[in-house]
């Protein structure tokens, strides 16, 4: 039976096949976008065609053009399968060489898709405007496959709203003008397999002015005080901006909401914009409202209704609200202690579970579901931006979310959270600084709290009040992908680098956080997430992160326990656990999820370690604990986690808590204890007081002054391993061959977490690149990225080398990773080092396997990721400072060693932790009896509490040392070198220089 005898059977036969929707009589004829039978090819930009994409390497569904009798036009299908754990879809692009086709005469858009009845959403989005179709504004729809077989799906383009989760480039107009239309995309569900089959788009239909014309106003929320006067802009608007084509009439009338007739005065009238207006063009209707006797009031809605004829409707009834006043919560003259507990004697059930619900911006879309579901929180997951992604354009989206809030009874403002975990990265132009690996590496505290005070103020200046960081990950093993999120495998180390809390917190009581420099501060993930065991991972791909540590309960304590101890001494306000299971041998409970652990969050967390402030989950970390939703609701909350960051399902959770709470399964003091410490950290973040943002420190977003911190901090960072000859400091007048990955490529030297949350290789955000910071040094420099250009004739030759950006799970070695560097970048080594003398600097967020190279290698520097100030590391390249930067994590020969750190009982690395070179001008003098008078003044120095001075007691011998030992590295040297480190950064400075001593003999 042919196609055609197919669907006239079909749909004679059953309902699940419904026929198009008849043309009207006056419709013109549908115009054919594609057929899928060959005509459209698969092409990447720019040229047009078809494309797929997706998250990482497996999201990307497969794509084919099928012969199908039963196609629903023509003889093909475009078919495919797919299984996407992050995210992936399809694209078809029109060609960037030709013009945008103008779609704005037609209703919209229509195609035949082949359902599975799986009742999943299927998103379909245009792109509208701009250059190009990778540089247009994406507007987005979804259809639900409840259906099976070939069913037309017919879209008017009024359906479509503007994308607020993701935009590849800056606002356009954020108007759907449909004249310059690049194309269109389809994602397809996440989380199982699937198949789809999709045929014949086209547009169809006339547009009416009714569907194309509408009417908007200028806010969803007006708050005013008592007796002030609201002012609603209503504006008419087009698509495609053509001037109206009929009368638009607008009625309005106050009726309803909260307040009554006795709080502002009745108004009801009509206005209309006559055939001819031009779109955008403004009318103004004024609310007044009055003073009543009562001295204290919760806040009062007075909706005004909207009538349109001949356009759109607003998609809400806009509200005025007269503000609370009066109520004792609302005076910054009472101690916060009591502001709260006014506060929460006043609220309802629902109004509290709220106050726990953090949902991601990109999910509550212009915000209705604030009000709505009373929440207390929004966050951006990382790459999660506003668009244009300006200072402006974040503080503006944030202030609009709280205004919403403003829209309910108590006005409890948002606290919103971003991870900003080094510098504001997702912010374009933002300072970004090196990851906390490299931060490890310059063994300064009070530059680590210096670069946490300019995040700080660029967090703050953009209206975000709340930042997901530090990271107080020990790490254990460098296979993990979070690794550059550790200051290194120390506790001690990272307890040393504990002062950027204050950077961004202030003072440990918490007293700065209303200053508009200052956030308040997340330590994160407790506890544990850096002991992970390779291969314990059951999420997706991954090897090792989200893991299982197995540890005793006295290794808990020492290693990874250590800095939260630190931290809640430091005041930091909030506590993140871990995606990981923590499994303390003898405890008899196994491996159990972070996030379900009571005798960890409550137990010592809260009560032993006196934790005050409020612990919110990881990204839908609730979901990974065993059981059905309410179940991880109730365990996850009785466990202590205050918050939860529910990003797509935050109305699913605060539901199920409600319902938790009226079946007794979580208790009510549970509840108000939650949300108590929430309700504290707004009052002291000053959000009562000031709710939306102060802008007047964004022009130093990104300002030479923080870029100088950033700068310092990448030079402190970098660790030179080897430099025989005392290759480096380079000199100015040398002839210099650059080549590498990694010289000339401002993404993969600031790594993950920049500007999306993989990061990107790439001109992504500005700054300088190493290549660049070398030129302004340089006076002949020649850069060759692949070493293909002639290396006769130079001094020296400098190879950038490294990784490409990645971040948690996705970078796990094992799951498309691992420690080597590319074929690329070894074949530059090679062919460069022997050329000339060369120095080989390694950007990455861990260790690299140099192996048998390095013999061949004259100079080795550790460049970690330093971020956006590439000047940094060419500071100390050519000279301007000296390298002093020491090894955070142990550098392994091979990763058959791995895990390997510092104190274990067998510890032969190529490079131990805390080695690091110096180019200062003079290293001390001295042998075995030096390094013994260095002891006794050491101990002394501890002895007397003059820790200064036994630092550099320990510093001068650890040069000492370093001189002696050169490349003769072996176990007998490496393991008391590596102890003598950990015991500087515990005072115990006479017993660090002996263990120096210990290196020293055994060179």
């Amino acid at each position: 039976m042919r196609r055609t005898a197919l669907l006239v059977s079909a749909a004679l036969l059953t309902s699940l096949l419904p026929l198009a929707v008849a043309r009207a009589a006056d419709d013109p004829p549908p115009v054919p976008v594609d057929r899928f039978e060959g005509e459209v090819p698969f092409a990447n930009p720019p040229a047009g065609g078809l494309f797929t994409w997706g998250g990482d390497t497996d999201d990307p569904p497969t794509l084919r053009l099928s012969p199908r009798d039963d196609a629903p036009e023509g003889g093909q299908v475009l078919s495919g399968t797919y299984d996407i754990s992050g995210y992936g879809g399809f694209t078809h692009d029109f060609a960037f060489a030709e013009p945008a086709p103008d779609w704005s005469a037609r209703k919209g858009i229509r195609f035949w898709w082949e359902g599975q009845n799986n009742g999943r959403k299927v998103a379909f989005e245009l792109k509208d405007g701009g250059a190009n179709g990778e540089a247009s504004e994406l507007w987005t729809t979804s259809f639900t496959d409840d259906f099976t077989g070939w069913k037309q799906i017919e879209i008017p383009f009024t359906d479509f709203v503007y994308r607020t989760d993701y935009q590849p480039v800056g606002g356009i107009d954020h108007v759907l003008g449909l004249t310059q239309l690049w194309g269109y995309a389809v994602t397809l569900p996440v989380g199982a397999p699937g198949r789809f089959a999709m045929d014949g788009v086209e547009l169809y239909g006339r547009a009416d002015q009714s569907l194309r014309a509408s009417v908007l106003t200028d806010s969803a929320v007006y708050p005013v005080k008592e007796g002030g006067t609201a002012t609603v802009k209503v504006t008419v608007a087009t698509t495609g901006s053509a001037p109206i084509d009929e009368p638009v009439t607008v009625g309005y009338e106050t009726a309803g909401g909260s307040a009554s007739t006795s709080d502002y005065t009745p108004l009801k009238g009509e206005f209309t914009f006559p055939a001819g207006t031009a779109s955008g063009t403004t009318r103004t209707v004024r609310v007044h409202t009055l003073k009543d006797k009562a001295a204290s009031e919760t806040a009062e809605t007075v909706p005004l209704k909207l009538t349109v004829t001949g356009a759109k409707a607003p998609a809400e009834t806009p509200q005025v609200v007269i503000d609370a006043h009066g109520l004792p919560y609302l005076s910054s003259k009472l101690p916060v202690k009591k502001r709260v507990a006014d506060l929460l004697s006043r609220m309802s059930l629902a109004e509290k579970t709220g106050q726990m619900t953090q949902a991601e911006r990109g999910a509550v879309g212009t915000g209705a579901d604030i009000a709505a579901d009373d929440l207390g929180s929004l966050l951006s997951g990382g790459g999660s931006t506003p668009t244009p992604n300006t200072p402006e354009a974040w503080a503006k989206m944030i202030d609009s979310f709280q205004l919403r809030a403003q829209a309910t009874r108590f006005q409890i403002p948002l606290v919103y959270g971003v991870d900003a975990v080094h510098g504001h990265n997702n912010l374009v132009g933002a300072t970004v600084m090196p990851h906390n690996i490299g931060i490890g590496a310059t063994r300064d505290p009070r530059l680590a709290q210096r670069t946490g005070a300019v995040t700080a103020a660029e967090v703050r200046a953009t209206g975000i009040p709340w930042d997901f960081a530090p990271c107080l990950c020990v790490t254990r093993d460098e296979r993990w992908g979070r690794s550059y999120e550790s200051f290194g495998e120390d506790p001690a180390l990272v307890e040393s680098m504990e002062t950027v809390i204050q950077g961004l917190q202030g003072a440990r009581d918490g007293r700065d956080l209303k200053d508009d420099d200052k956030v308040l501060a997340t330590a994160k993930h407790f506890v544990g997430d850096g002991g992970t065991a390779y291969g314990s991972s059951t999420t997706g791909t991954y090897t090792i992160d989200q893991g299982v540590t197995t540890v005793t309960r006295k290794q808990l304590e020492a290693i990874h326990l250590a800095p939260y101890r630190t931290a809640v001494e430091r005041g930091v306000g909030t506590v993140m656990p871990s995606y990981s299971s923590l499994d303390i041998v003898g405890d008899g409970q196994g491996p159990v999820k972070m996030h379900a652990r009571a005798d960890m969050i409550n137990g010592v967390l809260k009560d032993k370690l006196g934790f005050d402030g409020f612990v919110i989950s990881d990204w839908n970390g609730i979901d990974q604990i065993p059981g059905d939703y309410a179940s991880d609701v109730r365990t996850s909350v009785n466990a202590g986690v205050d918050m939860v960051m529910a990003p797509y399902a935050y109305k699913d959770f605060h539901t199920a808590l409600i319902q938790e709470v009226r079946a007794g399964r979580v208790s009510e003091r549970r509840i108000d204890d939650a949300v108590s410490r929430i309700l504290t950290q707004k009052f002291r973040l000053g959000l009562f007081e000031k709710p939306y943002a102060d802008t007047s420190g964004a022009s130093r977003i990104g300002s030479a002054g923080h870029r100088s911190v950033a700068r310092e901090a990448a030079a402190e960072s970098q660790v030179l391993l080897k430099n025989s000859g005392g290759l480096l400091p380079l000199k100015k007048s040398q002839k210099v061959y650059v080549a590498g990955s990694d010289a000339d490529d401002i993404g993969n030297q600031s790594g993950g977490w920049t500007v999306t949350w993989q990061g990107s290789s790439g001109d992504i955000t500005p700054g300088t690149t190493i290549l660049e910071a070398m030129r302004r040094n340089s006076a002949q420099l020649t850069y060759s990225k692949d070493a293909s250009a002639p290396t006769g004739g130079y001094d020296v030759g400098v190879v950038v080398v490294g990784e490409t950006p990645y971040a948690e799970g996705v970078g796990d070695v094992g799951n498309g990773h691992d420690l080597e560097l590319s074929a690329a970048d070894k074949a530059a080594v090679d062919k460069v080092c022997a050329a000339m003398k060369c120095a080989v600097l390694v950007v990455s967020g861990r260790p690299q396997l140099i192996g048998d190279r390095l013999g061949d290698i004259d100079a080795l520097v550790a460049s970690w990721l330093p971020g956006t100030e590439g000047d940094g590391v060419a500071d100390v390249l050519y000279g301007r400072r000296a390298f002093t930067g020491r090894l955070p994590v142990t550098w392994p020969r091979s990763e058959a060693q791995l895990p390997i750190n510092v104190g274990d009982p067998t510890y032969d690395p190529q490079f131990p932790y805390g080695w690091g070179l110096t180019t200062l001008t003079k290293v001390p003098e001295g042998g075995a009896a030096t390094l013994t008078a260095l002891g006794a003044a050491a101990g002394a120095a501890e002895r007397a509490g003059a820790d200064d001075r036994g630092r550099a007691l320990v510093e001068k011998a650890r040069l000492i040392v370093q001189r002696k030992a050169g490349q003769r590295m072996t176990a007998a040297v490496a393991a008391p070198f590596a102890d003598s480190d950990h015991l500087l950064l515990t005072g115990r400075y006479g017993e660090a220089v002996r263990k120096l001593t210990q290196a020293y003999r055994a060179a």
